[in-house]
Protein backbone atom coordinates (compact mmCIF):
# COMPACT_ATOMS: atom_id res chain seq x y z
CA UNK A 1 0.00 0.00 0.00
CA UNK A 2 1.50 3.15 -0.97
CA UNK A 3 -0.90 5.40 1.33
CA UNK A 4 0.45 8.41 -0.47
CA UNK A 5 4.15 8.41 0.67
CA UNK A 6 5.34 9.48 -2.35
CA UNK A 7 3.03 11.89 -3.04
CA UNK A 8 3.53 15.61 -1.86
CA UNK A 9 1.16 18.14 -3.24
CA UNK A 10 2.48 21.58 -2.25
CA UNK A 11 -0.08 24.03 -3.96
CA UNK A 12 -4.09 24.27 -3.61
CA UNK A 13 -4.45 23.08 -7.17
CA UNK A 14 -2.47 20.18 -6.71
CA UNK A 15 -3.80 19.44 -3.01
CA UNK A 16 -7.37 19.49 -4.30
CA UNK A 17 -6.37 17.46 -7.43
CA UNK A 18 -4.95 14.78 -5.20
CA UNK A 19 -8.35 15.11 -3.43
CA UNK A 20 -10.59 14.65 -6.38
CA UNK A 21 -8.29 11.52 -7.38
CA UNK A 22 -9.05 10.33 -4.05
CA UNK A 23 -12.55 10.78 -3.87
CA UNK A 24 -13.07 9.47 -7.23
CA UNK A 25 -11.54 6.31 -5.98
CA UNK A 26 -13.50 5.67 -2.80
CA UNK A 27 -16.85 6.74 -4.95
CA UNK A 28 -16.22 4.11 -7.40
CA UNK A 29 -15.48 1.75 -3.69
CA UNK A 30 -19.07 2.83 -2.73
CA UNK A 31 -20.98 2.31 -6.63
CA UNK A 32 -19.28 1.06 -9.50
CA UNK A 33 -17.13 -1.96 -7.10
CA UNK A 34 -19.78 -2.48 -4.53
CA UNK A 35 -20.13 -5.69 -4.85
CA UNK A 36 -16.03 -5.93 -4.97
CA UNK A 37 -15.47 -3.96 -2.01
CA UNK A 38 -18.29 -5.49 -0.06
CA UNK A 39 -16.67 -9.03 -0.23
CA UNK A 40 -13.02 -7.59 0.68
CA UNK A 41 -14.77 -6.15 3.74
CA UNK A 42 -15.16 -9.23 5.91
CA UNK A 43 -16.29 -8.88 9.55
CA UNK A 44 -13.70 -11.86 10.58
CA UNK A 45 -10.78 -9.96 9.65
CA UNK A 46 -9.01 -7.47 11.14
CA UNK A 47 -9.40 -3.62 11.31
CA UNK A 48 -9.94 -2.65 8.00
CA UNK A 49 -9.76 0.98 6.54
CA UNK A 50 -11.13 2.09 2.80
CA UNK A 51 -8.54 4.15 1.29
CA UNK A 52 -8.58 6.50 -1.85
CA UNK A 53 -5.49 7.40 -3.80
CA UNK A 54 -4.66 10.57 -6.15
CA UNK A 55 -4.72 7.47 -9.44
CA UNK A 56 -8.43 7.36 -8.23
CA UNK A 57 -8.20 3.86 -7.44
CA UNK A 58 -9.80 2.13 -3.60
CA UNK A 59 -7.95 -0.68 -1.13
CA UNK A 60 -9.19 -1.59 1.56
CA UNK A 61 -6.30 -2.50 4.07
CA UNK A 62 -5.22 -2.64 7.31
CA UNK A 63 -3.96 0.84 9.07
CA UNK A 64 0.11 1.68 8.52
CA UNK A 65 2.12 0.05 10.98
CA UNK A 66 4.12 3.68 11.68
CA UNK A 67 2.84 6.28 14.29
CA UNK A 68 2.27 8.42 13.92
CA UNK A 69 1.73 7.41 10.11
CA UNK A 70 2.39 9.69 7.02
CA UNK A 71 -1.09 10.66 6.39
CA UNK A 72 -4.02 10.48 8.74
CA UNK A 73 -5.43 7.20 8.94
CA UNK A 74 -9.23 6.44 7.65
CA UNK A 75 -12.22 5.06 9.67
CA UNK A 76 -10.54 2.18 11.32
CA UNK A 77 -12.82 -0.85 11.39
CA UNK A 78 -15.01 -0.64 8.86
CA UNK A 79 -15.58 -3.81 8.08
CA UNK A 80 -17.04 -4.99 12.02
CA UNK A 81 -20.21 -2.94 11.06
CA UNK A 82 -20.98 -4.79 7.51
CA UNK A 83 -23.74 -7.43 8.64
CA UNK A 84 -25.06 -5.86 11.34
CA UNK A 85 -26.70 -2.81 9.23
CA UNK A 86 -28.70 -2.62 6.06
CA UNK A 87 -26.41 -2.58 3.07
CA UNK A 88 -27.58 0.78 2.27
CA UNK A 89 -27.21 2.24 5.67
CA UNK A 90 -23.64 0.58 6.29
CA UNK A 91 -22.22 1.90 2.65
CA UNK A 92 -23.64 5.80 3.59
CA UNK A 93 -22.40 5.25 6.94
CA UNK A 94 -18.16 4.32 5.20
CA UNK A 95 -19.48 6.93 2.90
CA UNK A 96 -19.17 9.52 5.67
CA UNK A 97 -16.12 8.44 7.54
CA UNK A 98 -14.67 9.01 3.73
CA UNK A 99 -15.40 12.62 3.33
CA UNK A 100 -14.46 12.83 6.75
CA UNK A 101 -10.79 11.55 5.94
CA UNK A 102 -11.19 13.42 2.51
CA UNK A 103 -10.66 16.52 4.28
CA UNK A 104 -8.52 15.31 6.94
CA UNK A 105 -6.13 14.60 4.19
CA UNK A 106 -6.58 17.77 2.44
CA UNK A 107 -5.82 19.62 5.42
CA UNK A 108 -3.28 18.02 6.55
CA UNK A 109 -1.56 19.07 3.38
CA UNK A 110 -2.09 22.83 3.70
CA UNK A 111 -1.11 22.72 7.21
CA UNK A 112 2.15 20.97 6.38
CA UNK A 113 2.92 23.30 3.71
CA UNK A 114 1.97 26.49 5.25
CA UNK A 115 -1.26 27.12 3.64
CA UNK A 116 -2.21 30.71 5.31
CA UNK A 117 -5.69 31.58 5.83
CA UNK A 118 -6.12 32.57 2.03
CA UNK A 119 -5.28 29.40 0.58
CA UNK A 120 -7.24 27.47 3.36
CA UNK A 121 -10.50 28.97 2.48
CA UNK A 122 -9.40 28.68 -1.44
CA UNK A 123 -8.76 24.79 -1.10
CA UNK A 124 -11.96 24.61 1.14
CA UNK A 125 -14.31 26.18 -1.40
CA UNK A 126 -12.70 24.53 -4.27
CA UNK A 127 -13.95 20.71 -2.18
CA UNK A 128 -17.60 22.43 -0.96
CA UNK A 129 -18.17 22.37 -4.50
CA UNK A 130 -18.14 19.31 -4.88
CA UNK A 131 -20.75 16.66 -3.79
CA UNK A 132 -19.53 15.17 -0.62
CA UNK A 133 -19.64 11.11 -1.36
CA UNK A 134 -22.26 10.41 1.18
CA UNK A 135 -24.62 12.75 -1.36
CA UNK A 136 -23.20 11.23 -4.38
CA UNK A 137 -24.19 7.41 -2.20
CA UNK A 138 -27.31 8.29 -0.90
CA UNK A 139 -28.53 10.34 -3.89
CA UNK A 140 -28.47 13.82 -2.22
CA UNK A 141 -26.33 15.37 -4.34
CA UNK A 142 -29.07 14.31 -7.20
CA UNK A 143 -31.52 16.50 -5.53
CA UNK A 144 -29.42 19.34 -4.65
CA UNK A 145 -28.83 19.32 -9.02
CA UNK A 146 -32.51 19.20 -9.06
CA UNK A 147 -33.21 22.24 -6.98
CA UNK A 148 -30.70 24.21 -8.57
CA UNK A 149 -31.91 23.44 -11.98
CA UNK A 150 -35.39 24.93 -10.53
CA UNK A 151 -33.69 28.13 -9.16
CA UNK A 152 -31.97 29.25 -12.57
CA UNK A 153 -34.07 29.65 -15.18
CA UNK A 154 -32.30 28.16 -17.94
CA UNK A 155 -32.79 25.21 -19.80
CA UNK A 156 -29.67 22.61 -19.35
CA UNK A 157 -31.47 19.32 -20.12
CA UNK A 158 -29.36 18.73 -23.60
CA UNK A 159 -28.95 15.00 -22.63
CA UNK A 160 -32.05 13.93 -21.24
CA UNK A 161 -32.79 10.33 -21.52
CA UNK A 162 -35.29 9.02 -24.24
CA UNK A 163 -38.18 7.73 -22.00
CA UNK A 164 -38.63 4.85 -24.66
CA UNK A 165 -34.98 4.18 -25.27
CA UNK A 166 -34.75 0.52 -25.24
CA UNK A 167 -37.24 -0.13 -27.81
CA UNK A 168 -36.45 3.10 -30.21
CA UNK A 169 -32.57 2.30 -31.07
CA UNK A 170 -32.80 4.04 -33.57
CA UNK A 171 -32.82 7.33 -31.42
CA UNK A 172 -29.99 6.61 -29.37
CA UNK A 173 -30.18 5.81 -25.58
CA UNK A 174 -30.52 9.62 -24.68
CA UNK A 175 -32.86 12.67 -26.12
CA UNK A 176 -31.09 15.52 -27.15
CA UNK A 177 -34.04 18.13 -25.72
CA UNK A 178 -34.41 21.07 -28.14
CA UNK A 179 -38.26 20.98 -26.32
CA UNK A 180 -39.30 24.55 -25.05
CA UNK A 181 -39.60 24.71 -21.55
CA UNK A 182 -43.13 23.79 -21.01
CA UNK A 183 -42.45 20.78 -23.20
CA UNK A 184 -39.77 19.97 -20.97
CA UNK A 185 -41.56 20.44 -17.78
CA UNK A 186 -44.06 18.23 -18.85
CA UNK A 187 -41.57 15.33 -20.03
CA UNK A 188 -40.30 15.60 -16.62
CA UNK A 189 -43.29 14.59 -14.90
CA UNK A 190 -44.13 11.42 -17.38
CA UNK A 191 -40.74 10.48 -16.65
CA UNK A 192 -40.72 10.44 -13.28
CA UNK A 193 -44.14 8.60 -13.40
CA UNK A 194 -42.97 6.03 -15.61
CA UNK A 195 -39.78 5.37 -14.30
CA UNK A 196 -39.99 6.30 -10.55
CA UNK A 197 -39.36 2.86 -9.65
CA UNK A 198 -36.25 2.52 -12.16
CA UNK A 199 -32.89 2.00 -10.14
CA UNK A 200 -29.45 2.73 -11.23
CA UNK A 201 -27.53 -0.40 -11.65
CA UNK A 202 -24.59 1.02 -9.97
CA UNK A 203 -25.64 2.76 -6.56
CA UNK A 204 -29.20 1.67 -6.11
CA UNK A 205 -30.70 5.32 -6.31
CA UNK A 206 -34.06 6.03 -8.41
CA UNK A 207 -34.07 7.40 -12.00
CA UNK A 208 -34.89 11.46 -11.83
CA UNK A 209 -35.38 13.01 -15.21
CA UNK A 210 -33.07 15.85 -14.86
CA UNK A 211 -30.31 13.19 -14.78
CA UNK A 212 -28.50 11.37 -17.53
CA UNK A 213 -28.76 7.84 -17.77
CA UNK A 214 -27.56 5.41 -19.85
CA UNK A 215 -29.02 2.03 -20.54
CA UNK A 216 -26.64 -1.74 -20.94
CA UNK A 217 -27.51 -3.22 -24.19
CA UNK A 218 -26.10 -6.38 -22.74
CA UNK A 219 -28.09 -6.90 -19.62
CA UNK A 220 -30.46 -4.29 -20.26
CA UNK A 221 -29.77 -2.32 -16.63
CA UNK A 222 -30.12 1.62 -16.38
CA UNK A 223 -26.93 3.35 -14.82
CA UNK A 224 -26.56 7.18 -13.78
CA UNK A 225 -24.09 8.40 -16.47
CA UNK A 226 -21.58 10.17 -13.25
CA UNK A 227 -21.77 6.11 -11.78
CA UNK A 228 -20.38 4.94 -14.52
CA UNK A 229 -18.22 7.79 -16.06
CA UNK A 230 -19.84 8.48 -19.23
CA UNK A 231 -20.68 11.91 -20.62
CA UNK A 232 -23.54 12.80 -22.79
CA UNK A 233 -20.83 13.75 -25.48
CA UNK A 234 -19.20 10.43 -25.23
CA UNK A 235 -22.01 8.43 -24.94
CA UNK A 236 -22.81 9.62 -28.72
CA UNK A 237 -19.94 7.81 -29.69
CA UNK A 238 -21.01 4.86 -28.26
CA UNK A 239 -22.65 1.99 -30.83
CA UNK A 240 -23.00 -0.45 -28.21
CA UNK A 241 -22.88 0.22 -23.92
CA UNK A 242 -21.41 -2.57 -21.97
CA UNK A 243 -22.08 -1.73 -18.34
CA UNK A 244 -18.72 -2.47 -15.94
CA UNK A 245 -20.16 -5.68 -15.07
CA UNK A 246 -20.56 -7.09 -18.08
CA UNK A 247 -17.42 -5.54 -19.19
CA UNK A 248 -15.71 -8.02 -16.49
CA UNK A 249 -17.75 -10.83 -17.18
CA UNK A 250 -16.75 -10.34 -21.71
CA UNK A 251 -12.89 -10.18 -20.22
CA UNK A 252 -12.82 -13.39 -17.87
CA UNK A 253 -11.56 -16.60 -19.74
Amino acid sequence: MDGGAQYNPRTVEEVFKDFKGRRAGMIKALTIDVEEFYQQCDPEKENLCLYGFPSEQWEVNLPAEEVPPELPEPALGINFARDGMQEKDWLALVAVHSDAWLLAVAFYFGARFGFDKADRKRLFNMINDLPTIFEVVTGAAKKQVKDKSSVSNHSSNKSKLNSKGRGAESQGKFLKGMQTKDEEEGLDEEDDEEHGDTLCGACGENYASDEFWICCDMCERWFHGKCVKITPARAEHIKQYKCPTCSNKRARP
